[in-house]
């Protein structure tokens, strides 16, 4: 048996090792000779997940950092929180740098066997080749022939992301400002960094140099002693219609793209991972071939709950969107009202762990 994964960086290569461990040839078609990882990125992972990634694919403890509070801040009631989520018996999610997993994940599959990369940039019959192809690639022309059907959304904001150092401190409480320009996200990473992430509206008239005026005023626990680099992406999300043509199957980024205000991009491949990785070790456990029957059933499980999850973030988006815009404080009581019922906090923090109640 042998996979092809087309397309490099984190979910190629956490998909390389997952599979590598059930004994499958993997080989990963890259188009850069070199991965460039940005050194202000860094993702978030759900407690579910980091047991996940630590038992099916590689163990990551020693690279992340637990967080066991989460805080919820409207701009218009800066001072009083409006959600607040806490476990007492377990973290809420875990931390980790996007450049420390790529490092980790690297080093351990070059020592594989099973595994290889190569460079090339012509993919001529390719299915051909493998008993599945896994594209993550948005550029190329599988993606371009098979896979550019989707639902797109235009959030027309900008995210900058950076990480700063300051004075040594208990950084245990990830912090979330619906600002009136957009969401800002405090997510710390070690006892002295902390992740910075801000979804700007493109009419702010929003300048990079204001980040230390921002840290100081939202959140002055912090006392900054430098900001690294600063990056920016644009935002939008996506929503592919076809997950799959025959044995080819699109993936990760390609298939679902989500607003980061909530964290739950990486963690929705993750869980996509699983799933496929679950399929695969069925059919293989039932002497059956790896074919496009793998395709239609990942498609089957998954596309759905990732239709609805995505659509659930961006009705948080559009919901916070909304009262920032308006003079009434309604909405606000209506989300603390809600935040108090223990019920309904168990519920939610329950489907950022998992992706649903279930």
């Amino acid at each position: 048996m042998k996979i092809c994964i087309i397309g490099e960086g984190l979910t190629s290569l956490a998909l390389a090792k997952a599979l590598v461990n059930l004994n499958i040839n993997v080989e990963v078609l890259s188009f850069k000779k070199k991965q460039i990882i940005d050194p202000s990125r860094t993702l978030g992972i759900t407690t579910s997940n980091v047991s996940y990634f630590n038992e099916n694919i590689i163990n990551i403890d020693k690279i992340i950092w637990k967080i066991n509070r989460i805080e919820i801040f409207s701009e218009k009631k800066n001072e009083e929180r409006l959600l607040e989520f806490e476990n007492d018996k377990k973290n809420l999610f875990s931390m980790v740098r996007n450049s420390d997993l790529l490092k980790l994940l690297e080093k351990n599959l070059e020592k594989n066997k099973l595994f290889k990369i190569k460079f090339q940039n012509k993919l001529t019959n390719i299915s051909d080749k493998y008993d599945l192809v896994i594209n993550l690639n948005f550029q190329n022309l599988i993606t371009k022939k098979f896979f550019s059907k989707k639902i797109t959304k235009k959030y027309n904001s900008f995210a900058y992301s950076g990480i700063f150092e300051h004075n040594k401190i208990n950084n245990k409480i990830a912090i979330q400002i619906f600002t009136k320009i957009g969401p800002l996200a405090f997510l710390p990473i070690s006892s002295n960094e902390t992740s910075l992430v801000y979804s700007v509206k493109n009419n702010s008239n929003f300048r990079v140099e204001n980040f230390f005026k921002l840290i100081n005023f939202y959140n002055p626990k912090y006392k900054v002693k430098k900001m690294k680099k600063i990056s920016s992406t644009e935002l939008s999300s996506i929503n592919l219609r076809s997950y799959y043509h025959r044995n080819i199957l699109a993936f990760g980024d390609l298939i679902h793209k989500i607003h980061p205000l909530a964290g739950q991009g990486f963690n929705m491949t993750i869980r996509d991972i699983k799933t496929l990785i679950s399929i695969i070790r069925n059919k293989m456990d039932l002497g059956l071939p790896l074919d496009v029957s793998v395709n239609e059933e990942f498609e089957k499980i998954i596309k759905s709950k990732n239709f609805i999850f995505s659509n659930g973030i961006d009705f948080i988006y559009e919901f916070f969107n909304l009262e920032t815009r308006l003079d009434s404080n309604v909405l606000i009581h209506s989300v603390k009202l809600l935040g108090k019922n223990s019920t309904l906090n168990k519920i939610f923090t329950k489907i950022a762990d998992k992706g649903s109640i279930f």
